[in-house]
């Protein structure tokens, strides 16, 4: 009996967009030039974006990263990650004389100015969102009294307001679309007068790795997605390709997590990577699929990203050619 796949041609199907989003790049060039700007080390305050290899090479050049603000310096620059952080982190840092560089996401930014928004117009907040991961801690924080998180369908039925007629949901920025459809349609079934957020929570980006994953995972056997087991939309990615139809799917961090094994009766391996991965490292994967008879290489684009942020303000301040 053939093995499944063992007469079929081998190849790669690439997906586009992958990789760094706008708030990655923008978030890890800030500890790049304030590096420069500044010399080291520039701390900064928990990971700058969710992958360890972008955390080691920054970490080689000078970053020291701290899982709080009082672990900094006084006095000391202190880069704040990409995922945001709650006013009371902010207050923390003021009082110890930091130089805060806020590198959060302007998207996650745009979350906390809703939360805060909600609440102040007497709102209470649903955030749907993974408790203890960075982002929702932040927006949390924004509102702590108006604000409970719903980390899945799962806890819907938990839920309790005190008004029915004012509650909001709002989300973590890097979940499953699909999932968090389902729960916000829950929501809705025990609250019918649920107000939505004006504008998409879950990010651009987020939305079309997760796209372009669909539209290829039913014509594979396998999707390697690269990023790191902290990243939560490179979590998201490893699920979103089983849903859609990919035999099977792994989360690696780099070529040297692959498991040979796993192309046993393969023969087409769809790749993609998260929002905090560089393309060295998906560059690494192809070469090692490439080592063994994966050479063809065809990239599926769903969609193109043009969208670039400019860097923290308090970081192109100083960074502006001194007058003569």
């Amino acid at each position: 009996m053939t093995e499944p796949g063992a007469s079929r041609p081998k190849r790669v199907l690439l997906a586009r967009p992958r990789g760094y989003c706008a708030g990655v790049d923008r978030a890890v060039v800030t500890v790049e030039k304030a590096l420069e700007q500044y010399g080291a080390p520039v701390y900064v305050r928990k990971q700058i974006v969710h992958n360890k290899h972008v955390v080691a090479t920054l970490q080689a050049r000078g970053a020291v990263f701290v899982d709080e603000t009082d672990e900094v310096p006084e006095g000391a620059v202190v880069v704040f990650s990409a995922h945001g952080v709650s006013p009371a982190v902010h207050e923390q840092a003021r009082a110890r004389d930091l130089r805060v560089i806020d590198a959060t996401c302007p998207l996650v930014t745009k979350v906390h100015k809703e939360a805060g928004r909600f609440a102040a117009d007497g709102y209470e907040i649903l955030l749907v969102g993974h408790r203890g991961h960075e982002e929702v801690e932040g927006t949390q924080g924004e509102a702590p009294d108006a604000i409970q998180v719903v980390d899945s369908a799962a806890d819907v039925d938990a839920v309790q307001v005190r008004d029915p007629e004012r509650v909001v949901w709002l989300s973590q920025t890097t979940l499953s679309v699909d999932e968090t459809l389902t729960t916000v349609d829950l929501l809705r079934k025990r609250f019918p007068l649920l107000t939505s957020p004006p504008s998409d929570d879950i990010c651009y980006a987020t939305q079309n790795r997760q796209e372009v994953v669909k539209q290829i995972a039913g014509d594979c056997d396998l999707v390697l997605v690269v990023g790191s087991r902290n990243s939560s939309n490179s979590v998201r990615l490893v699920e979103v390709a089983l849903d859609a139809g990919a035999r099977t799917s792994h989360l690696v961090d780099d070529a040297g997590e692959i498991d040979p094994s796993w192309l046993d009766g393969v023969s087409t391996v769809g790749v993609t990577s998260g929002a905090s991965v560089p393309e060295d490292l998906v560059q690494g994967v192809l070469g090692w699929l490439a080592g063994r008879g994966f050479g063809d290489v065809e990239e599926f684009t769903a969609a193109t990203e043009t969208l670039t942020f400019s860097l923290p303000k308090e970081l192109r301040r100083d960074l502006r050619p001194a007058r003569s």
